[in-house]
This record gives structure tokens, sequence and C-alpha cells, in this order.
């Protein structure tokens, strides 16, 4: 059963219409209703190039943008990837299955633990293991707080690109100290974790109803239902033109079906929308958070595979069997059988995928990422076109983009 939400803006700014838009006023000399012959002269001009990036704060990365523009409104825009030389899917063709996973935290760094999860979920099914009930339930508190500290990221920066300095304070603030939580967890704080729901509540008041923030919000970027499928956008980008899709719901993994949580669907397919979206779904990963902690079961984490799993240390120091066996494992690696697979996972930015390919040896023969913030940047042409120069700084954001899932 779907809910809906409808949130009530009243402007308090004069200047602006309903719509969040400034009001255009023509200009006119007092008395005159219409301009003598020759007053107003015909002015020619030509549409310019100029260049948003490589190497500029507001394209959150080495990206591109060649924009034709006519006055201030682009007529045409032209992205371009590839500044980055990742070379991540050619590189894990030439390593061991467990020795890709370092690499996955490089594509999305803000999603390192939902990356690394998506990953072992492919490798997983190819090797043909069935993980423990509480190690699925610690993925699923891995890859909820991964999506909080994303969606908490993209707001920050957001609200910097178009001009508000404090939410952005109030977001890294809780990044910073759930960092903490993570690091005592993984032992690293390349991986991040989650917020609390005060924050949430600061921003809310803040912005949702912010005249300015709807101002540079409302009626931009928009996608309909059907161009938002057409260009394969996924993720916060098409549930806000209005399209329910979530794979946590269509293509349940880890048992997201057994947990009660709502999937945030937008109407207009604007920035504004993208953003009530995103926020939202901060607030279901809280309550998805709650009630993994509720259901945690003990038991042990690992399971009882020698195919997979190294021997306990202490063994491994004292038996021969056993460092034989460990170094058999380490330097060889695991071999599953031949086959290929997909898994698609519900990442903070759409739907990421990994395809895998095995020849049966300790290496896949290919490895193939399916990354959201790729397809979905395709659409930037579509959405800045008949914008001012002024907006597309708000439009690409509202894309979050992360460079290092593009030029993989």
């Amino acid at each position: 059963m779907t809910a809906t939400k409808t949130i009530e803006v009243a402007l308090s700014t004069s200047g602006l219409g309903p719509d969040g838009r400034p009001i255009r006023i023509p200009l006119g000399a007092e008395g005159l209703t219409s301009a003598p012959p020759g007053l107003e002269p015909e002015f020619e001009g030509e549409h310019m190039l100029i260049n948003i990036g490589p190497q500029h704060p507001a394209t959150h990365g080495v990206l591109r943008l060649v924009l034709e523009l006519d006055g201030e409104t682009v007529v045409r825009c032209i992205p371009h990837v590839g500044y980055l030389h990742c070379g991540f899917e050619k590189i894990g063709e030439y390593r061991q299955y467990n020795q890709i996973i370092p690499w996955t935290d490089r594509e999305d760094y803000l999603n390192s633990m939902g990356n690394n999860v998506a990953f072992v979920l492919g490798a997983e099914r190819l090797f043909g293991v069935e993980i423990t009930e509480r190690c699925r339930v610690l993925r699923v508190i891995a890859m909820e707080l991964s999506r909080i500290i994303s969606h908490l990221v993209w707001l920050g920066t957001t609200c910097i690109d178009i001009g508000a300095f404090t939410p952005f304070l109030w977001c890294f603030q809780e990044r910073e100290n759930v960092y903490k939580l993570l690091e005592g967890w993984t032992g690293a704080r390349l991986t991040t974790s989650g917020t609390r729901p005060k924050t949430l509540d600061q921003v809310d008041r803040m912005l949702t109803r912010n005249a300015i923030w709807v101002g540079r919000t409302v009626g931009l970027g928009v996608m309909s239902p059907e161009e938002a499928l057409n260009y394969g956008l996924s993720g916060p980008m098409l549930r806000a033109s209005g399209v329910a899709y979530d794979v946590r719901k269509d293509f349940p993994y880890l048992g997201y079906e057994t947990y009660d949580f709502d999937v945030p669907v937008g109407t207009n397919g604007d920035v504004y929308d993208r953003f009530l979206v995103r926020f939202e779904e901060l607030r279901q990963s809280v309550r998805i958070l709650e009630q993994a902690l509720a259901r945690l079961p003990e038991g042990p984490v690992n399971i009882d595979d020698p195919r997979l799993i190294l021997p306990p240390k202490h063994k491994a120091t004292s038996e021969m069997e056993s460092m034989i066996h460990h170094f058999k494992l380490v330097m060889e690696g695991p071999r599953p059988p031949i086959g290929e697979c997909y898994v698609p996972i519900e990442s903070p930015k759409g739907e990421k995928g990994y395809y895998f390919v095995s020849d049966g040896t300790a290496k896949p023969v290919r490895w193939r990422i399916r990354p959201p913030s790729y397809v979905n940047l395709s659409a930037i042409p579509r959405m800045v076109e008949g914008h001012l120069l002024s907006d597309v700084i708000a439009i690409n954001a509202s894309i979050d983009i992360v460079m290092g899932e593009i030029d993989r």
C-alpha cells in the first residue's frame, strides 16, 4: 500500500511565483505603450562555448561539461568523462576474487561497504555459498549505514553548491561522529556510516520549506516517468520521477523482503523531488537499521567451508597441514565452478550490478560493473537544455555522481 505525503510550501520571499521560480517583470518607460521605431536596435549575437570542469568544485570530480550558451540559457550540453583512468574492470581480470574487494572501495568511495557487499554477493552466488543469518543481518546494517552516509554527503555538498552552508556542517558533523563507529568495526575510516534523526529534523526545518531553496530547485531538470525509464535511470533519480522501482523490493536480497520500510516516490521529477526522495530515504534507512539491530542473532559470521575460509591462526602456526592450507588458499585462491552471474543491489545512487564470468580458475575471465552514476549522468544534456547557466550546478548536483564509478 502506497502512502502519499504532501508538503505545503509557503513562499515568504517576494518576487517568487507559486511554482518557486522568480517572477520576471518586463521593463518599460512610463507612459509608453510601445517603443518608438529604432529605439530598440536588433542585437545579433553568437553562441558561446564554455567549460565547466574537469577541475571545478561543482562537478564533484573530473567531469567536464561543454556548454553552448545563448546569453545565459543553455542550448546544448556535452558531458566528457574518462579523465580518471581507473581501469577497475580490467585489473579485476588479473586478481583473485578476494583481491578485487579493495578495488570496489574506490569505485563509489561514499558507499564502500555497500560495494563490498554487492561484490561478495555475486562471488558467493558463483561459488554456491549460503551465508549465516548473523552475516546476513550485519550486511544489511553495513549497506544502510553506507546509504545514510552517502545521502548525507550528497545533501551537504548540494547545499554548498546552491549556497546554504549551515546544513553542510550539520551533515558532516554526523558523518564524522559515525566514522568512529565504523572505524571500531572495520579498522578503517575509508568506509563510512550513519546519522541520527535529530540532524534530519534540523535540516528539514532549514531547507524543505525555505523559499530560496525551493526557488533554486523546483522545476529544474524535470524528467517524466517515460523519459526516466528510456534513459535507464535508477535509484532516487528514477523514483523522483514517479517510478517506484527499488531493487530491495523488486528483487530482494539479504532478506530485505522481511523488513518493514517504504519506498519514497516523487511526482514532478525535478531537483526538489530528488531532494525529498533522498531525504526520506535517510529516515527509512534509520528505520531498517533499528529493525536489523533488534533481530541481530548470535552465532558465527563465517561459514564452515575450508575451500574459502582460512584456518585459525593458532592452527596455522602450529600444524603443518593448516599452514599448507593457509598458504595455498592465499597464494592460489579459491576456484569457483565454470559459469556466469549478475547480481544487482540498490546502492545510494541507483541499481549497482556486478557481472562475473568464471572459467573455473581463481580469477574471473570477465568482471563488469553496472554503475548507476554513469547511466544517470547520460541524462544531463536533456535536463539542462533550456535552463540558465546557474541552474546547471543544481541539476548536476541532483544526479549525485562519483567519478570513480563512472571512469571505472
